[in-house]
């Protein structure tokens, strides 16, 4: 991203490539899939201005590392935390889109000290997640289902078509395909196609320890303490379930809204999230 520095950020054991810019108040901003950093350019632009903003690859994805093993959301989100810490921030903002929405969730509850504010973009919790998805509109994410599989088959057959299948997210999520030009679509499509398995590893987890984690935290009445911000397209109305009573039971200071512009709504409707984020900030 122009006029942003990069860095090789060591953090938890894993070293993560992160740009920053700006000065001012941290705020931190993850990414989702089937994309990495770069999806933040025109939003990380917007509040650069007045904020330090913080954009990591997440562990598995983009130019950071991608070890074997661990991606669990508690583990991405030490990630997060210790990136921050390293950068000299011990509290800041937190936004997460899709994947990295979940790594902000779970950062919000295991870090609530670190992090003052939350947004997350288009997703519900993991254990929620879960539970909407039933009969034939589960077909709809057939690819937590792929991905749930044990290690082995998910993973070759990714790779044989890695193009197809990220490429049919990117074109499927997105309700104005002008947001994702030729360009960054290219940059997407390459760093996928070099992290499959750590891709499906991120999945994978989201089918079990971080589904014990969420239970963990609900039966011990664990909920987010700071402002959050929930903003996603109307999946609630269109699957059958009631979005912002989900997320109540999960925060204290909850402001829940829904929007027009499709799931990778930073790139395409980023006036609206970055006004939202500055909002939130302020609470």
């Amino acid at each position: 991203m122009n006029e942003f520095d990069y860095h090789q950020v060591h953090a938890n054991g894993v070293t993560l490539n992160v740009a920053v810019a700006g000065s001012g108040t941290p705020v931190v901003l993850l990414h989702g899939f089937p994309q990495t950093h770069l999806m933040w350019r025109h939003v990380a632009g917007r509040l650069s201005a007045d904020h330090t903003v913080i954009c990591p690859d997440l562990r598995g994805y983009g130019e950071s590392d991608k070890p074997s093993g661990d991606y669990s959301k508690r583990t991405m989100s030490a990630d997060v935390v210790a990136m921050a810490r390293e950068l000299g921030h011990s509290r800041f903002g937190l936004v997460g889109h899709d994947r990295g929405a979940l790594v902000a969730f779970r950062a919000g509850l295991d870090s609530p000290d670190a992090v003052s504010h939350l947004m997350c973009l288009d997703v519900l919790p993991t254990l929620d997640m879960w539970e909407v998805m039933h009969g034939t509109s589960a077909a709809v994410g057939f690819h937590l289902y792929l991905m749930a599989q044990p290690a082995g088959l998910p993973e070759r057959m990714i790779a044989a078509s890695s193009d197809e299948f990220f490429g049919y997210f990117l074109d499927l999520w997105a309700n104005d395909p002008a947001a994702i030009p030729a360009d960054v679509r290219a940059v997407y499509l390459a760093a996928c196609r070099r992290a499959v398995p750590s891709i499906v590893a991120d999945y994978r987890a989201s089918a079990t320890i971080d589904v014990s984690h969420d239970e963990e935290d609900l039966a011990q009445g664990n909920k987010l303490r700071m402002p959050v911000t929930v903003i996603q397209q109307d999946w609630g109305a269109a699957l059958g379930f009631d979005a912002a009573a989900r997320w109540k039971a999960w925060a204290t200071d909850l402001h829940h809204q829904t929007t027009t512009a499709g799931h990778f709504m930073a790139e395409e409707a980023p006036d609206e999230i970055s006004t939202a984020i500055r909002a939130l900030l302020q609470r």
